[in-house]
């Protein structure tokens, strides 16, 4: 099974989780301006920015085609208890491309707020969804 971890991050936070589940998958964490060529399943973070994700995130969703990835399992980071799943599933265009019914979401530090977040626990937290995604399918 090919397997890639690709994320958008402004302040680390979600590159903290794509780089503890990449570890756990024994794969590169890489940002989406790195292409996904063949990938049966896509670990895809991102975060939420003012009640949306960023314009990036939705350039690069749209743009992927079934070639690129088949599946899309979303894992997300915010300030709020708000995940990316259900937005980063509309910007999906290929109705080919799966969109795992699970998504990992976890509070992110943003100024005061979530201070030291993601910790260790979010992170293995992380490893854990990461495992069980990949032994369901």
């Amino acid at each position: 099974m090919n397997i890639c971890v690709r994320y958008f991050s402004r302040g680390g936070n979600t590159k903290k989780v794509a780089e503890a589940i990449a570890e756990e998958l024994g794969v590169e964490a890489l940002d989406i301006t790195n292409t996904v060529e063949g990938a049966d399943v896509l670990f895809l973070g991102s975060s939420m920015y003012a009640f949306t994700v960023d314009k990036n995130i939705k350039k690069f969703v749209s743009e992927l085609k079934s070639n690129n990835a088949k599946m899309i399992v979303n894992f997300s980071t915010s300030a709020s208890d708000s995940s990316t799943h259900k937005k980063v599933n509309k910007c999906v265009k290929d109705p080919n491309i799966q969109f795992y019914k699970e998504h990992f979401s976890i509070p992110g530090e943003f100024l005061k707020m979530n201070k030291g977040r993601p910790n260790e626990q979010d992170l293995k937290a992380a490893k854990e969804f990461a495992r069980k995604v990949i032994e369901e399918l």
